[in-house]
């Protein structure tokens, strides 16, 4: 990339006024949530910023910006931003995986612990006021199997090693260099042989074609009875209606769940009410400074962009991740 000279102006696709917003006073910049409002600044725009602006927004938009270089996507998951004329383009793109990855290894983490010491049986005896000891596991020694080894799937990896867990991963594509974490590489389809083999089988894919209800009901026949299923990625790479009949039967212990097929969970919906599962409302990387990191990491991008150097996370339009 070759810097302008000057400062890059930046179309910010905003459905609100977030405080982070302000970060940006020092770029030239154009904050809109419309259409109309996105136009004037669109002819001069070589930036866009998809901070929460809707996925139509950003299409109209990238319409109208003919001077257009550089996307950034707030979000990890961009499936939902590779409209055909994107993908076409020359435009690149990039998103925010790695700034939440750190919460989200700690809550994989929670999780087990969560069924491992029987914390719903724990609360639920305290507030009934009742004495009642019962056996929990050590999870030590016990088997983690990662569908989609990326910077999440690292995150989970090096808090579950510290804990003397084994670690084992399906990649895409598998270096001929060692990772310490990481006792076995599979390729994605071999996973039911790596499912079979873990206590619990966390899913930190981003959602594609080729991984969209990677988990159905063949992933969960290959399960162990005891196992727990644990998704921080994207809610469709685990077909719901299998897990909800897997869930139903006991053929698994439970499930962990930060990202669903459908958001925000209807009221009424099973999940709900089983016991067998922990819920978290897509939450999980929700830290106090969660959106403070999101705007950082784009004015650390913004910065390379300037100054001509490589952007970090560019985004494989073909693949979607």
């Amino acid at each position: 990339m070759v810097s302008m000279g000057k400062k890059n102006p930046v179309l910010v696709l905003a459905s609100a006024a977030d405080p982070q917003l302000a970060m940006l006073n020092e770029l030239p910049h154009t904050v809109c949530g419309a259409l109309a409002a996105c136009a004037p600044a669109a002819k001069e725009a070589t930036v866009i910023l998809e901070w929460s602006g809707a996925p139509e927004l950003l299409r109209s938009a990238f319409a109208m910006c003919a001077r257009l270089r550089w996307i950034h996507s707030f979000a990890a998951g961009v499936e939902n931003l590779l409209f055909p004329e994107l993908i076409e383009s020359d435009v690149v793109l990039t998103n925010g995986s790695g700034v939440f990855s750190a919460s989200l290894g700690e809550f994989v983490l929670a999780a087990i612990l969560y069924f491992a010491k029987d914390f719903r049986r724990m609360i639920r005896n305290q507030s009934a006021a009742l004495w009642k000891p019962f056996n929990v596991e050590e999870i030590g020694g016990q088997t983690v199997g990662i569908l989609g080894y990326g910077d999440i799937g690292r995150a989970v990896a090096s808090r579950v090693h510290a804990m003397n867990m084994r670690v084992i991963a399906t990649k895409r594509h598998v270096s001929e260099t060692t990772d310490p974490l990481v006792e076995r590489f599979y390729k994605p389809e071999a996973r039911r042989e790596m499912i079979a083999r873990s206590d619990y089988v966390v899913a930190t894919a981003p959602l594609t074609e080729e991984t969209r209800h990677m988990i159905g009901d063949a992933e969960f026949a290959a399960m162990k009875p005891t196992a727990v299923v644990i998704n921080v990625g994207r809610g469709p790479v685990i077909d719901e209606a299998a897990l909800l009949r897997a869930l139903t039967a006991q053929r698994i212990k439970g499930a962990g769940l930060d990202v669903f097929e459908h958001e925000p969970l209807p009221a009424g919906h099973p999940l709900y009410g089983m016991e067998n599962v922990l819920l978290s409302p897509h939450c999980a990387d929700h830290t106090a400074d969660w959106q403070d990191q999101a705007m950082r990491f784009f004015l650390a991008q913004y910065g390379r962009f300037e100054e001509g150097q490589p952007l970090k996370n560019v985004v494989n339009k073909q693949l979607g991740y």
